[in-house]
């Protein structure tokens, strides 16, 4: 490490460094010419919660999924009470009391909308980092003042649905509003007035990203899913996505693959896994074969299957 030279005080060159508190301080003066808070002590390895407490120098990161995003502090813990006499129990009470009174607004409603969007969360099985950002998000609006005239409950929604379409994790409004039990057009409507809002960019979603998860629902085989990659790339190139929903084009390119694989699954099935209606599926299933000439391919497995 290197030194100031001087003292900017009295121009002292008499100058020492202070490990402990990691300060380089003028011996002629005292004025702490620099704080540089660096800690050349030992690293340590952990191999049990008791050495962890023992040895982290740091407390858990910041996150928002907490409504003080982790910072905030508690008035002594549930354990300490046992250990309190008549007056200093009803003191502790109080305190905690008081500490939750002087609370704001926005963090009494972050505590239940985080709450909720935890719940919801857990439900649809999102990754943390799902979570990390639909928390984000939500305590910006709640900033901005978007949740008044909006249930709590549609905004978590919306912020979620965000989140995974940010991520790409594919999760349709008929999940969400299924866990969250929100109608889809309201979870619908939430979340494009939030984006609007704050501004958030988010790209179309990909229907090659429905693809593993609706297989899986309907056991397909790898080859199967596949096929259904490659039609839905083959009907990107030919402009048949643009302008259609998602989960309707992934889960006609499923059914049209499973036919050609020989995996013959119903309209109905495959309707209620991707959480559209036959009548979608029937149209984009017409639109693959029309446009992308997949009859052949089906007629020969018809005609094999009747051999």
């Amino acid at each position: 490490m290197t030194f100031v030279k001087k003292c900017p005080e009295c121009g002292g060159i008499n100058l020492f460094w202070n490990k402990e508190k990691g300060e380089i301080i003028c011996r002629d003066c005292g004025l702490v010419v620099e704080d540089k808070m660096v800690d050349f002590g030992q690293e340590w390895r952990e191999f049990d919660s008791a050495d962890a407490a023992k040895l982290r120098r740091t407390g858990a990161p910041m996150s928002y999924t907490q409504f003080d995003q982790g910072l905030g502090t508690d008035v002594g813990k549930k354990s300490d009470l046992y250990q309190l006499g008549g007056k200093a129990k009803s003191k502790f009470f109080r305190l905690r009391k008081w500490q939750q009174r002087i609370s704001t607004a926005i963090e009494r409603n972050l505590k239940l909308a985080l709450s909720e969007l935890k719940r919801v969360s857990s439900y649809l099985r999102l990754p943390g980092s799902v979570e990390e950002e639909a928390a984000r998000i939500y305590t910006l609006a709640v900033q901005k003042g978007l949740v008044r005239g909006r249930s709590m409950e549609s905004v978590v929604a919306g912020a979620l649905y965000a989140a995974c379409r940010r991520h790409d994790v594919p999760r349709t409004l008929d999940e969400l509003g299924e866990a969250s039990n929100i109608e889809k057009k309201e979870i619908g409507r939430t979340y494009r007035f939030i984006t609007r809002e704050l501004g958030i960019k988010i790209l179309p979603s990909n229907p090659g990203d429905y693809i593993p998860r609706f297989a899986s629902s309907l056991k397909l085989s790898a080859e199967t899913q596949s096929r259904a990659v490659e039609i839905i790339e083959s009907a990107q190139d030919v402009e048949l996505t643009s302008g259609r929903g998602p989960t309707g084009i992934a889960a006609a390119a499923l059914y049209v693959a499973a036919l050609i694989n020989g995996e013959k699954r119903t309209q109905r099935e495959v309707a209620d896994v991707a959480g559209v209606t036959e009548v979608t599926i029937r149209n984009r299933y017409k639109e693959l074969l029309d446009r992308l000439k997949l009859e052949k391919e089906i007629n020969k497995v018809k005609k094999k299957n009747r051999g």
